[in-house]
């Protein structure tokens, strides 16, 4: 080990291509991975974000932006379970918004996300947000009152609040902005579930989901389980849709597919790269190596040594990567992207990055095949 680190140290302008090369793997995987987490859970924010623990709704209902009507009469079923403290409903759904500007010229109308909620402190489907401001709360019990995220009024083709636009022919006004809701697909436009049904044109009775409370997480699973056995709906648990929810984002729209192509395309640049540095300096240490053989050293310790320099060229490339990895989050965080770098995605950056060094190091060993102890008497 420490023979390997002095030959890196040593050689070490030979050495930091491959360093750089893992590093630039390391920084691309985890990036990237950070990059797909952060996006699809823009998708399960109204999950996420709310605090029911079970959430019922149209049979086979993939994504929580993707559900249909049921009978709001369906709320005695769930309240029924002995483990349901207490329910709730709500009415999420896409809808078109076009901005009063585009009326008096023609424009494309913007696809969004309604989500209408109980205005209450305690409410099981609000977001956090909604939750935490009495202000928003009463300002949404206006009818036809909205509020959006802000980094949204772009594409939504406002300014701000006090602005106007047409939801399927009814006018509503933005009566607040929030934070930290951006969506993948169409922005979020929070309101009163009163206001939701008219823009989703429900029916009076109508609702998109059925939320409840649990005493347990245990106990939520077990309502789940018993309501999975009626056929005209389906339920899960928080963690089970806004996982349905993020999953559906991923496998429908390719996202996971094109990151994992452009990180597995870094991986293989720094794994060529990798091996090629390490082939090249075995091969300038063939004289060397070659005097280590001749003085009785096994050719078994001698490419030992060469797989612990790759394990150290991987070990310096993920500590050059960790900090620039979380600058690049951070940086792209701040313009409006999210990058999650969760610890499972850390970790398992890491030991795809140390498996691609070692491989290298293995690849690297075929310039063995010229050290002879009789090369430095030619």
């Amino acid at each position: 080990m420490s023979y390997s680190l002095i030959t890196i140290w040593y050689e070490r302008t030979r050495f930091l291509p491959a360093i750089f090369a893992v590093a630039f793997s390391a920084i691309l995987i985890a990036v990237q991975c950070g990059l797909v987490i952060g996006l699809l859970s823009m998708m399960s924010l109204p999950v996420d974000k709310a605090t029911a623990d079970v959430w019922v709704g149209y049979p086979g209902v993939r994504s929580v932006d993707l559900g249909q009507s049921l009978p709001e009469r369906w709320v005695s079923r769930v309240a029924d379970q002995p483990e349901v403290e207490r329910t709730e409903t709500s009415v999420i759904g896409f809808s078109m918004w076009t901005p009063l500007a585009a009326l008096q010229s023609p424009g494309t109308p913007e696809p969004v996300t309604i989500v209408g909620t109980r205005l209450e402190r305690d409410s099981l489907g609000a977001v956090e947000v909604i939750r935490d401001s009495p202000d928003i709360q009463a300002a949404l019990t206006e009818p036809f009152s909205v509020a959006v995220d802000e980094s949204e009024l772009g594409r939504l083709s406002i300014n701000g609040v006090g602005d106007r636009a047409e939801i399927l022919g009814k006018r509503v006004k933005v009566v607040a902005l929030v934070k930290g809701y951006k969506s993948l697909g169409g922005p979020y436009v929070f309101c009163s579930i009163d206001t939701a049904r008219v823009l989703m044109k429900y029916f009076p009775g109508q609702v998109t989901y059925i939320l409840a409370k649990c005493k347990t997480l245990e106990d939520a699973e077990r309502v789940t389980a018993r309501l999975s056995q009626y056929t005209k709906l389906s339920a899960f648990t928080h963690d089970e849709f806004s996982h349905r929810s993020r999953m559906h984002w991923l496998t429908t729209t390719k996202v996971g597919i094109a990151v994992g192509f452009t990180a597995l395309l870094g991986l293989l640049v720094g794994a060529v790269v990798t091996s090629q540095t390490l082939y090249a300096a075995t091969a300038a240490s063939q004289r060397e190596y070659a005097t280590l053989r001749a003085m009785g050293i096994p050719r078994w310790r001698l490419q030992l040594s060469v797989l612990m320099q790759s394990f150290w060229v991987g070990m310096f490339g993920i500590l050059v990567a960790a900090p620039i990895s979380f600058l690049l989050a951070e940086a792209a965080n701040r313009v409006g992207t999210q990058v999650q770098l969760h610890p499972l995605v850390l970790g398992a950056s890491a030991i795809v990055t140390m498996v691609m060094a070692i491989g290298s190091g293995l690849a690297a060993l075929r310039s063995f095949q010229n050290v002879d102890p009789a090369h430095n008497i030619r």
